[in-house]
């Protein structure tokens, strides 16, 4: 049966329960991203983990979601999004189950992957769907909407997951989607059109395969390179990266039908958007990663208090991602993403500066209440101008980009400021261990150097020295934080450099807009068969 599309209507029928509908298929993998940061601690205990173990099972969900949108949501655009949407939505369930119970922490960063992958089969379609059944403003609004209750939804996962925690066992937060995904598939199944818009040319499967090794090595990379002992395994997942990266850049200028098209990529509103919301969507996920440790490990709160503490910045979202469209309509993409950079920027420095041990809570508060606030202002536009300047039968090109800005963001920047944490502790921990003049063994050494957990493990085994492991390894968190927060800066600084410089001002993208519309409308009458040729009937 085939399902009338809607690229001149602002609305489709019964939208609003439509839109529903996407965001909680959205919600499952959006929660699943946050989940693990609350636990970490817990399971660092549990399996006596490294950092570099810990900052793994963090971004592992990212990883398998960020390695896969792509391809899946080409495949999704070519042989129905609706089969994608409930696909992953289904095979979140197992993996769910499966992280919950692992026997170690390997088997749970591979569970946390297979989870990732299988909302890239789910969470791409829900934005090309979005691109496909609005337009107008209409379109604006259900995607602040898709992007505001998405990262409050991402940042309302360590406060469920700290509630469990505090009467259940670690693997109880991967259990949170369970209701969630059932409820999605409901729904989804019931209200969600069948067949929209979607491509009859073939999928560029080599294409997706280069773009998976790309960035499941790039990923890896940046997680390895400060374990000691871990050089060559860095250069050789480098060199895989790089050379990925060269074979998808050469497949995609001359496949018939690119994965990726670099000429709708190379236009200023999309690829600027895509960047500057890696890095918007990234310090999110960065700093409720770093966060969580810090309130934990340093604040010694609980793991519901630590879960409590996020709920401004899921607030903010809420509240300023549908006056974030607003302002793109009135002031352009441009204007909105600057001003959302600047309370992403002063949430980072508040961390840098104030987040420091015994610190009241009102601390913590402003520094997430800034970030929140400037990721509900730059999520909108950053996924609006993606979807706006790219034709309809690209959708699954621009909500595979939208949602990159979030796994690949999250992953990326997850992975550098993990990274420079693990090394910042270890630094700091090893000049603490020879500045006392005690004969450490080297598995002692090792344990107090590896984590936060590790030092607590030693301590637990020598309560004469507790108080004074503890005391150290507060100290070396908290250098290992500040190279994370001055990463974060510096991050944030370079987004809004490319975005000042780079992306064009408001009269300049309404004109682009209009003239990739007109182009791409064209390009596609020319494309349709003469009168009186058979078409090919829709499924």
């Amino acid at each position: 049966m085939s399902t009338p599309t809607h690229t001149h209507d602002d609305a489709p029928p019964g939208g609003g329960l439509v839109l529903v509908a996407l965001i909680l298929v959205a919600a499952v993998a959006n929660l699943n991203l946050s989940v693990a940061n609350v636990a970490l601690p817990s399971i660092g205990e549990h399996f006596d983990s490294s950092q570099t173990t810990l900052d793994l099972i963090a971004v592992g969900y990212s990883l398998g979601l960020a390695c896969s949108v792509l391809w899946l949501g080409a495949l999704g655009d070519r042989y129905g999004r609706k089969l994608m949407l409930i696909s992953g939505t289904a095979l979140a369930i197992p993996f769910s189950l499966l992280a919950a119970w692992a026997p170690s922490d390997t088997v749970l960063f591979a569970a946390r992957v297979g989870g990732g992958f299988a909302a890239g089969m789910a969470f791409p379609t829900t934005l090309a769907l979005i691109t496909a059944l609005w337009s107008g403003p209409a379109r604006t609004r259900s995607i602040a909407l898709w992007s505001g209750l998405g990262g409050a939804i991402a940042a309302l996962g360590p406060l469920a997951s700290g509630l469990l925690l505090e009467h259940f066992w670690w693997g109880s937060v991967f259990l949170l989607t369970l209701p969630l995904a059932v409820v999605a598939l409901a729904l989804a199944w019931r209200l969600v059109p069948a067949h929209v818009n979607e491509s009859t040319e073939q999928v560029d499967n080599l294409g997706g395969i280069l773009s998976l090794v790309l960035v499941g090595a790039l990923i890896l990379g940046i997680n390895f390179a400060p374990v000691p002992n871990a050089g060559r395994l860095t250069l050789v997942l480098a060199g895989i990266a790089l050379l990925a990266l060269a074979l998808f850049f050469l497949r995609q200028r001359r496949a018939p039908n690119p994965l990726y098209d670099l000429e709708v990529a190379a236009r200023p509103p999309f690829w600027v958007a895509a960047c500057a919301g890696v890095i918007v969507f990234g310090s999110l996920m960065a700093a409720m990663f770093v966060g969580q440790q810090f309130l934990q490990n340093v604040l010694g709160y609980s793991t519901l208090e630590a879960g409590l503490s996020i709920l401004p910045a899921a607030a903010f979202m809420v509240v300023v991602a549908p006056r974030s469209a607003k302002i793109v309509d009135a002031r352009g993409a441009r204007f909105t993403l600057l001003f959302g950079y600047v309370f992403v920027l002063l949430g980072f420095l508040a961390m840098l500066l104030l987040w420091k041990d015994g610190i009241p809570y009102w601390k913590v508060a402003l520094g997430y209440s800034l970030v929140g606030i400037g990721v509900g202002l730059a999520g909108t536009p950053a996924s609006h101008s993606l979807t706006g300047s790219v034709p309809v039968k690209r959708a699954g090109m621009a909500s595979g980009t939208a949602d990159l800005q979030r796994d690949l963001g999250g992953a990326i920047m997850q992975s550098i400021l993990g990274a420079l944490l693990t090394a910042g502790y270890a630094a700091a921990a090893g000049t603490q261990i020879a500045a006392s003049g005690r004969n450490v063994t080297d598995h002692v050494q090792g344990e107090l150097t590896k984590s936060f957990a590790g030092a607590e493990a030693v301590a637990q085994q020598y309560p004469q020295f507790a108080g004074q492991i503890t005391a150290g390894a507060k100290t070396a968190f908290l250098q290992g934080d500040q190279w994370a927060y001055l990463a974060g800066i510096v991050a944030v600084l370079l987004g809004a450099a490319v975005v000042a410089f780079c992306f064009p001002r408001a009269e300049e993208e309404r004109r682009l807009l209009t003239r990739y519309h007109e182009e791409d409308a064209a390009a596609a009458a020319a494309e349709e068969p003469p009168p009186g040729a058979h078409a090919p009937a829709s499924a």
